[in-house]
């Protein structure tokens, strides 16, 4: 994979500033190809069919594109962007979850989320923006490991991201496993656009929140969107 992508050229707060925001938004294009990743990964979290609202976090939720699916799936949500244009662009499209302008470091209350997803956002931690930043030590501590405090116990986390080598798939799965999860990753298109989703189970704080946590029975088997490849986190 050749290093074109925007995680290679600016951190993201300064990459999509107002003038890429927009663009971003009014693509065509990228709007129809959020809608069809967030669908997939709320596929594969997978919440109970029982009507019941979740509360569920969008890490990395970009101008509320890949909440809108959340949203008409009768769930309430958080969502999280370091951009400020983004975020700005959310508000204007009058995006219906809660929008909190974060990095990836996570300080809501043990227990309380039932569902996380983040489209195309790992990546950027696996780069070394500053000479500060060690991408281990941002992946595990301020994301994965805030991350797995935060979900409810048998509550999943869906990530999709595109790593840039397999050094970055594996950098991505070990941080994973130390913070707590398991799970597999599900690969989406292995012969031609590869998507690789981090589909990670975990069994959150004993803390019981108001939105009716997953149990763990509730987690069922992954079903394949399009010629998949899974495999367990090893």
């Amino acid at each position: 994979m050749s290093l074109s992508g925007p995680e290679f050229k600016a951190p993201p707060e300064i990459f999509y500033n107002e003038s890429e925001a927009r663009k971003y938004t009014s693509s065509s294009q990228i709007t129809e190809i959020q809608a069809k990743l967030s669908e997939r990964a709320l596929e594969l979290l997978p919440l109970p069919d029982d009507h019941v609202s979740r509360l569920l976090l969008d890490i990395g939720c970009d101008s509320g594109l890949s909440g809108e699916t959340l949203t008409e799936s009768g769930h309430q949500w958080i969502g999280l962007d370091i951009s400020n244009s983004m975020l700005n662009v959310a508000l204007e499209r009058e995006a219906e979850g809660d929008l909190l302008l974060s990095d990836m470091g996570l300080s809501f209350r043990d227990g309380i989320i039932n569902g996380a997803i983040s489209i195309s956002v790992l990546q950027w931690l696996c780069n070394a923006d500053r000479s500060s930043h060690n991408p281990r030590l941002r992946t595990v501590q301020l994301y994965c490991g805030s991350l797995y405090r935060c979900l409810a116990r048998g509550a999943r986390a869906v990530f999709q991201v595109y790593p840039e080598s397999n050094y970055q798939r594996e950098l991505i799965s070990g941080c994973a496993m130390r913070a707590g999860f398991s799970g597999g990753v599900v690969v989406d298109f292995p012969h031609s656009q590869i998507l690789k989703c981090l589909d990670l189970t975990v069994h959150g704080s004993p803390s019981v929140s108001a939105m009716s946590p997953l149990h763990p029975s509730s987690v069922g088997p992954v079903t394949p969107y399009g010629p998949s490849i899974e495999c367990p986190l090893t």
